[in-house]
């Protein structure tokens, strides 16, 4: 009996094989991804850089009325009653740097439509300047300062930390690496990086998504705010915050409410930048640690074209003596000196940067 139970079994079994594939190519999706009314004639995605213009062929088949060409939402050309193959000659850098689509859509004369789907990656056409940070002078600074966030404001030194239970901002004496003043974060809040914009002191956090805002001379409370995702670095160019969140994006906020008014995504010539870490605003420029590695991007806040990429090596040499990785930038405007320091290092390097030709 067990014998011939298997064997119907596996009759049974033999015969859904055979029906269940004839079932899918007759039903389901209408015949749209099996039959291509309307395809791009190139397979892979398309990876351009800044303003080189392509070629894009596209494959008609009869009965096409309309064909139109998406690219990031908006629509770039129509064709009516297109036969055989088109072309479209295209230029990536509409929408900036980074990852768009590119969606064909075509449509039928009793309105049916049909759709092709391709990822475009725009790269940077600058080929990032090397830069070498060399030690010019040190200060002191505090070990036990993880620093997520280094600015001067009017010649006078502020640092804000992270940590659970460690995370403050502080107004430091430039001689001596001491705390002048101080306040803390409840220890639910890692701290990450500061800003000063117009007598208040920003201060976003890693996961907790809250910007808590300080009166720049007495360290009050102010206000805090929300936002949605990770907080890493934050700077200003005098009307706008400027925050990295971990990936290649950086958002411009409103410093009121917070709100993003544009995004920019960080590349060179090779493909994104991520991991950006703290940022300081110097001349018209972003400059950004990359988290766990010896270097700082330079970022045209325009477009995300990194321009140079400074390497610390040597900074690391000097300043880390058991710290952690480099993070901390900070432009002195009364002096014109650059310093950068490190999570827990001993030293506040005095920086000159080495550019070629220079």
């Amino acid at each position: 009996m067990k014998k011939y139970l298997i064997i119907g079994l596996i009759i049974i079994v033999g015969v859904a094989l055979l029906v269940v594939p004839l079932l899918n190519d007759n039903g389901g999706n209408d015949g749209q991804e099996d039959e291509a009314v309307a395809a791009f004639a190139f397979e892979d995605n398309l990876a351009v850089r800044w303003n080189q213009i392509i070629p894009v062929e596209i494959m008609v088949k009869d009965g096409v009325t309309k064909l139109e060409l998406f690219y990031n939402d908006s629509l770039f050309n129509v064709w009516n009653n297109p036969k055989g193959t088109v072309s479209y000659n295209f230029n990536a850098a509409f929408f900036g740097l980074g990852t768009r689509s590119l969606v064909l859509m075509a449509t039928l004369e009793d309105g049916t439509q049909f759709t092709d789907n391709r990822m475009v990656r725009v790269l940077s056409d600058v080929k990032p300047e090397i830069w070498i940070a060399q030690v010019a002078g040190t200060k002191p600074h505090l070990s036990t300062s993880f620093t997520q966030g280094l600015e001067f404001n009017n010649g006078t030194l502020y640092e804000g930390t992270g940590q659970f239970g460690q995370s403050v901002v502080a107004i430091v004496d430039l001689e001596t690496g001491q705390h002048k003043k101080k306040i803390g974060l409840d220890g639910n809040y890692f701290g990450e990086g500061i800003t000063i914009l117009d007598d208040k002191v920003y201060q976003i956090t890693w996961q907790q998504q809250r910007c808590f805002v300080y009166d720049k001379t007495t360290l009050e409370l102010i206000k805090d705010m929300n936002y949605t995702g990770e907080g890493w670095g934050i700077c200003n160019n005098g009307e706008e915050l400027i925050m990295s969140d971990g990936t290649e994006r950086i958002a411009f906020r409103d410093p009121e409410t917070f709100q993003i008014q544009r995004t920019i995504e960080v590349y060179d010539d090779r493909g994104p930048i991520t991991k950006l870490n703290e940022l300081e605003y110097i001349d018209g420029l972003i400059y950004a640690n990359v988290w766990m590695t010896n270097s700082v991007v330079v970022i045209q806040p325009e477009n995300g074209k990194v321009i140079a990429v400074i390497d610390g090596s040597e900074l690391i040499k000097e300043g880390r003596n058991g710290g952690d990785v480099m993070n901390g930038i900070a432009l002195d405007q009364k002096t014109n000196k650059l310093y950068m320091t490190g999570k827990n290092w001993n030293k506040l390097i005095e920086v000159s940067l080495k550019k070629p030709n220079v």
